[in-house]
């Protein structure tokens, strides 16, 4: 699964926020973007891993390179394939599912950005990591394992080219780059030598609840946006109101809209998840902010047994 709420509730965020910046008043063209920006994160996911098939093809590449030199050593005429045969790679290439992903995927042209690919590549073999593991010429699931979580982790995620060209493929990538590779490190922890195809095509919403709850939260937040504007306007008399940062607003506001319309969703569950999100987002104020509007709401709503909530401990 690559989303949880919290990811959706940032999602619905970012839809909000440039649908107050815009002068359109279409809802069907934000619940588009909306589901679009989400179902976007699939696409990031096939084209790292994409990438990484691609690394193992420039490795071979290389290698072949080597052995048709003119003056080829003896390591060039027999060079170590560790790296290229390593077990995480195999397992891809195997994954037809994801194969079949990427294949269709219009997205992806590496032969058009190749540099990324050699980015990549030069930045394996020229690290301390890959000169450690190639020191011997066979190993076991386990290291190949082990060896593929580093460098992705130390390599690949953190690679400012990299990022760059994400951030140029598509704009809504670059707040998903770091769930899908956690997503992917995840994938890796997990793999085992008898992994199946699911393994590698992992769902994007836990349920049929979660895409439901995404369209529903946007919806209700924005067709119930004067009663909310009303209630933060009440908790927030003495701010100036251009001194509320705008995503703080937007935040308050989806919070408003849980709190109320949200019947199954505790009250904890809600105000820790804006709180994160605000840390996150906003300013390092932010989160002491909204709790404290927050905080007086449910206060409130309890006192005139406004707070209309189903189910044991969601209070």
């Amino acid at each position: 699964m690559m989303l949880n709420r919290r990811h959706i509730r940032v999602k619905v965020m970012q839809t909000i926020y440039a649908f107050n910046g815009s002068e359109s008043d279409d809802l069907k063209k934000d619940e588009k973007f909306l589901v679009f920006s989400i179902e976007n994160m699939h696409n990031l996911y096939i084209l790292i891993m994409s990438l990484l098939l691609e690394v193992q093809k420039r490795a071979e590449k290389d290698l072949e390179k080597k052995q048709k030199k003119h003056l080829a050593t003896s390591e060039d005429k027999n060079p170590n394939k560790k790296f290229i045969n390593n077990q995480v790679f195999q397992l891809i290439q195997q994954n037809e599912t994801l194969l079949s992903s990427i294949k269709n995927n219009k997205a992806i042209n590496w032969e058009l950005d190749s540099e990324y690919v050699d980015i990549i590549f030069k930045a394996i073999i020229n690290s301390d990591l890959y000169e450690d593991y190639m020191q011997t010429r066979t190993s076991d699931f386990k290291e190949d394992k082990d060896f593929f979580i580093d460098i992705f982790k130390e390599i690949i995620a953190p690679n400012n080219k990299l990022y760059d060209y994400i951030e140029d493929k598509s704009l809504t990538w670059l707040d998903d780059l770091p769930t899908v590779n956690t997503l992917i490190l995840k994938l890796f922890r997990k793999l085992k030598v008898n992994t199946t195809d699911a393994h590698f095509t992992p769902k994007l919403y836990k349920d049929a609840d979660d895409k439901q709850f995404a369209i529903d939260l946007l919806k209700k937040t924005i067709l119930n946006a004067t009663t909310i504007n009303a209630e933060i306007a009440k908790k927030t008399k003495n701010w100036d109101a251009d001194r509320i940062a705008n995503l703080d607003y937007v935040l308050l506001q989806m919070g408003i809209c849980e709190l109320q319309h949200f019947p199954s969703i505790p009250v904890k569950v809600t105000i820790n998840e804006y709180l994160e999100i605000a840390k996150e987002y906003s300013t390092p104020k932010s989160s002491i902010f909204i709790n404290g509007i927050l905080d007086k709401l449910v206060k409130e709503y309890k006192k005139e047994d406004k707070l209309n909530k189903v189910g044991r401990g969601l209070m």
